[in-house]
C-alpha cells in the first residue's frame, strides 16, 4: 500500500513537501519553501542563520526534523547526530520556482535529484547568480570544516564543495526508484521545464500535477499530461489548486496582442516588470518589440540565463539588448574619476580589468558585447526600447531620468502584506518618474478552477489530494463524479533528541 505524508503545500499556496512510500520506497514530491510561512516570520534583514544549521528552520516549522535527510555539516555543527545512509530514496522536483525547490539546500548530497534539463539549467543560474545565502542547489559547499594551515602552526576554515546526486530525466522515458517505475510528464507553466509525475508499483499508480496551465504558450504539454495520466488509471492523483476559486485568464497570446497595440502608439520609454526566469514572458515582449520598432533590453543576469537556454527555442543574447549598470565605483558606464597618487585620472584611463573588477565573474561574459546598452543609451533615445526593469532595479531609473514614460505590470498581483507593502512602495518609485502605470498584463501561471475540475474528471482518479492551494474545499463537488476527495492533514517531523 503507498501511503502519502504531506509535510508542506496544505493549505498554502507553494510549499511542497510531499513524502511517497510504499514501505520499501520513498521519495519527495518537491521540496521547497512555504511563502506564506516564511513572510510570517521573515524580512530582508531578518534570515535564518546558517551558524545554526537546520535548527532555526526547524523552530520555525520551515522544515520538518526527518532523520536521515538533511545535510552532514549542519547537523553535526549543531550536535545532531547524521545517520550513516539516506532515509528516503530520492527527491522529484517538479519545476524550478523556489516554493518547490528551496529547501534542496539543507538535503544531504546523496539523495538523487530527479529534474528535467530545463529544470537543471534554471537551478544552475541560481545558484551561480543568486544572492541567497541557502542556494546550494547542484552543488554543496560543506560549510563548518577546519583543516591545519600550511604551516602546521594552527587550523584553518575549508572550502569543500561536493556535486549533488543529480538525475536528468527525459520527457515519458520510464526510469525507477526502488519499487517504482516513474515517467516524467511535461506541463506548461511559468517557467521553462515544468513536470508533472506518473509514478508505478505493484500496487498503485500515483500522478503529481506539479504546477500546470492551460493558457500559455504550450499548451498541447499539458494536454498530453492529462491524456496520458487517464491512460495510467491512477489510483490516486495529487494536483495543486492554486486558483481553484478563479476564473479564466488571459492567454499568453492576449497578452502579447494586447501589449502590441498599447506599446505601437506610445513615444516615451517602455518599462516593463516581468519574473526573470519566465522566458515565455520574454518571447512576449520580446515579439511586441519587434512589431513596434523597439528593442527589448535585459538583465545581465536574464542574459545569462538566455545562454543556457540557447538552442532550446527561445531569443539569443544577440537578439536583445544587455543592461550594463553602474556597480562598484560606477566606472564602466560613466567617464567618471578616481584619485590615483593624489592625482585624479578619467575611467577611461583605467586598466579595463579594473574597470571589470566591480562585476560579479559571471557577469563580466556580458558587459563588453556589442548589445550592451547603459543608461545614457535609455535616456537620449527612451523611444527605441522596451526596459525590463523590476522592483530591485528601479534605482536604474534615477540614472536613466525619465522625463515620461510607460511602466507594464506583468507581474502576479500581491497576495500577502509583505508583497501589498512592496507595491506601495513600487507606486511611489514610479510616481516620483511621472510613469505612468499600466496593469493586466499577466497571464497566470496556474490553471483556472474550471480547468482543474475538468482536468480531474477527465484523469477520474479513485482519489484526489488536493495541495498547493487555499480552498480545498472547493474540490468536494467532484465527489459527486464517484472521486473520493481527501483534503490533506499536515504532518509534522520529529521531535529533535
Amino acid at each position: 500500500m503507498v501511503d502519502i505524508d504531506f509535510y508542506g503545500g496544505v493549505d498554502e499556496i507553494g510549499g511542497n513537501k510531499i513524502l511517497v512510500k510504499d514501505g520499501k520506497t520513498s521519495f519527495f514530491l518537491d521540496f521547497g519553501m512555504g511563502f506564506s510561512k516564511a513572510n510570517e516570520y521573515l524580512s530582508e534583514f531578518l534570515q535564518p542563520r546558517k551558524s545554526n544549521g537546520i535548527l532555526d528552520f526547524v523552530e520555525l516549522e520551515f522544515l520538518p526534523y526527518i532523520k536521515g535527510i538533511y545535510r552532514e555539516d549542519y547537523l553535526e555543527h549543531v550536535g545532531i547526530k547524521y545517520e550513516p545512509e539516506p532515509s528516503v530514496d530520492g527527491v522529484l522536483l517538479s519545476h524550478s520556482h523556489v516554493d518547490h525547490v528551496a529547501y534542496v539546500h539543507h538535503l544531504r548530497e546523496d539523495i538523487p535529484i530527479f529534474l528535467s534539463q530545463e529544470s537543471y539549467l534554471i537551478l544552475r543560474a541560481l545558484e551561480e547568480t543568486g544572492a541567497s545565502a541557502f542556494s546550494e542547489y547542484l552543488h554543496l559547499k560543506k560549510t563548518f570544516h577546519m583543516g591545519p594551515t600550511k604551516k602546521g602552526d594552527g587550523y584553518k576554515r575549508l572550502k569543500l564543495a561536493v556535486e549533488r546526486d543529480i538525475r536528468i530525466v527525459k520527457p515519458y522515458k520510464p526510469f525507477s526508484i526502488g519499487d517504482f517505475s516513474i515517467k516524467s510528464a511535461p506541463v506548461d507553466h511559468s517557467l521553462p521545464g515544468a513536470s508533472g509525475y506518473i509514478a508505478v508499483n505493484d500496487e498503485e499508480t500515483v500522478v503529481y500535477t506539479g504546477d500546470l496551465r492551460f493558457h500559455g504558450r504550450q499548451p498541447e504539454l499539458t494536454n498530453k499530461f492529462v491524456k496520458e495520466s487517464k491512460k495510467s488509471r491512477p489510483n490516486t492523483l495529487i494536483t495543486e489548486g492554486t486558483r481553484i476559486g478563479d476564473s479564466e485568464s488571459l492567454s499568453e497570446f492576449e497578452i502579447e496582442a494586447k501589449a502590441i497595440k498599447e506599446i505601437e502608439d506610445l513615444k516615451d520609454l517602455v518599462v516593463v516588470n516581468f519574473p526573470v526566469r519566465d522566458l515565455d514572458r520574454l518571447v512576449t515582449f520580446y515579439r511586441a518589440a519587434q512589431e513596434t520598432g523597439r528593442e527589448l533590453v535585459v538583465s545581465l543576469k536574464q542574459a545569462y540565463i538566455l545562454n543556457l537556454f540557447e538552442g532550446l527555442g527561445y531569443p539569443k543574447i544577440e537578439d536583445v539588448m544587455v543592461y550594463k549598470p553602474k556597480k562598484g565605483w560606477g566606472l564602466l558606464s560613466d567617464d567618471r574619476y578616481s584619485c590615483v597618487n593624489d592625482e585624479w585620472i578619467c575611467s577611461s584611463d583605467l586598466d579595463p580589468k579594473q574597470l571589470m573588477a566591480d562585476y560579479k565573474i559571471w557577469e563580466r561574459e556580458y558587459i563588453n558585447w556589442d548589445n550592451t546598452v547603459t543608461h545614457h543609451d535609455l535616456s537620449q533615445n527612451p523611444e527605441d526600447y522596451i526596459f525590463r526593469c523590476d522592483f530591485f532595479e528601479f534605482k536604474e531609473l534615477i540614472d536613466i531620468k525619465p522625463e515620461s514614460g510607460t511602466y507594464i505590470k506583468s507581474s502576479t498581483e500581491p497576495f500577502d502584506k509583505q508583497m501589498e507593502i512592496m507595491e506601495e512602495k513600487a507606486e511611489t518609485w514610479l510616481n516620483h518618474f511621472n510613469l505612468d502605470i499600466m496593469r493586466g498584463y499577466h497571464a497566470s501561471g496556474h490553471a483556472s478552477g474550471r480547468e482543474i475540475l475538468e482536468m480531474v474528471r477527465e484523469i477520474k482518479p479513485q482519489r484526489v489530494y488536493p495541495v498547493h492551494t487555499q480552498h480545498v474545499e472547493l474540490f468536494d463537488v467532484l465527489e459527486e463524479d464517484g472521486i473520493e476527495v481527501i483534503h490533506p492533514e499536515l504532518k509534522k517531523g520529529e521531535k529533535i533528541l
